[in-house]
């Protein structure tokens, strides 16, 4: 099969990913055979491709954020048919037995792994993923505009139910992208005012396209305090900005998997008044069923920039340098 894999971990500038010839991929017990038909690009494929994610295994596949059809299953699968439209998101498999998972907590599970870290992922023709992972998804909407829901859609939702944003509350976004551009219309379908600060003036012009209430600079403040706040851009910068433009009993989220320095943080400035910190881990599968159970209600506008297949290293490169409106996806028939 046709796949690209990181080759070299290092900066996008050195071209760490390789277009290269794999074996087709064999389902193992459990695993369905997955035809890709598009794969969204990640900024955490970006971090694995530059080293800031640390590779766990040579010349992976990346890519997460997978639909295509159930192309063969493998030994004592139950699984959707061959044919059937699935997706594959990030969360590849969990223990099933530790605290952690029997209390609902399968994303913090010590024995997790992930698509495209662990295992190959969707830059590829055909990749293998568990039938207990995949998600439905629906056959009358386009692969392009499903692919970015399926991580970027996802791992938002999570960060929102981590922020703890009561209804009709005042939301600010921080950095604007694929997740953030998804979670910001779900908020706003929910009832919630959003403020985006973001440094990219294409990004702050589609953010009031969508609904945004504001949109300014990364490092401005918000036109009101916030009851809630997610971070997306991976600047540890940024945390003493959102903590300090939070209200009292505020909470900020950071939703990604890396982010740079955090500063020296003032207790009574950003902290004191009950203000919350937190991390996201990864998601549940729970969360993902309820995201798109959300997407299919409130129909989100998905904005995408497509590339074909074989562009899948100047795709990473755009995302790199802030060049990709919304999401940017992988087409297998581009």
């Amino acid at each position: 099969m046709d796949a690209w894999v990181v080759a070299r971990p290092g900066p996008v500038a050195t071209r760490p990913l390789e277009r290269t010839v794999l074996p087709d991929p064999v389902p193992g017990p459990g695993e369905l055979l997955i035809r890709v038909e598009a794969c969204a690009v990640c900024r955490t494929d970006l971090h694995l491709a530059e080293g800031d994610l640390p590779p766990r295994r040579p010349r992976t596949v990346p890519g997460h954020e997978v639909v295509g059809r159930v192309a063969g299953l493998g030994p004592d699968t139950q699984g959707p048919p061959v044919g059937a439209r699935v997706g594959v998101a990030w969360l590849r498999s969990t223990c099933g037995r530790c605290r952690y998972c029997r209390r609902g907590a399968e994303n913090l599970c010590p024995e997790s792994t992930y698509t495209g870290w662990d295992a190959d992922g969707g830059y590829a023709e055909l990749l293998t993923a568990p039938a207990a992972y995949v998600y439905p998804l629906p056959e009358d909407v386009p692969a392009e505009t499903l692919a970015p829901l399926l991580c970027a859609g996802i791992i938002g939702y999570r960060a929102l139910v981590r922020a703890d944003l009561p209804p009709g509350g005042r939301l600010g976004v921080y950095g604007f992208g694929a997740s953030a551009h998804l979670t910001a219309q779900i908020a706003i379908a929910e009832g919630a005012t959003v403020h985006v600060m973001t440094r990219s003036a294409a990004a702050r012009e589609l953010a009031l396209r969508l609904g945004a209430a504001s949109a300014a600079g990364s490092a401005d403040p918000p036109p009101e305090p916030l009851d809630a706040a997610i971070l997306f851009a991976p600047v540890g910068d940024l945390v003493p900005v959102a903590l300090a433009a939070l209200d009292r009993g505020g909470t900020l989220a950071v939703a990604g998997i890396h982010l740079t320095d955090i500063p020296v943080l003032n207790y009574q400035r950003h902290l004191f008044q009950e203000r919350t910190l937190r991390s996201v881990t990864a998601n549940t599968r729970d969360d993902g069923r309820e995201f798109l159970r959300l997407a299919s209600l409130h129909h989100p506008r998905v904005t995408t920039t497509p590339y074909p297949f074989a562009a899948a290293d100047r795709a990473l490169a755009d995302l790199a340098a802030d060049r990709v409106e919304g999401a940017a996806v992988l087409l297998m028939d581009g």
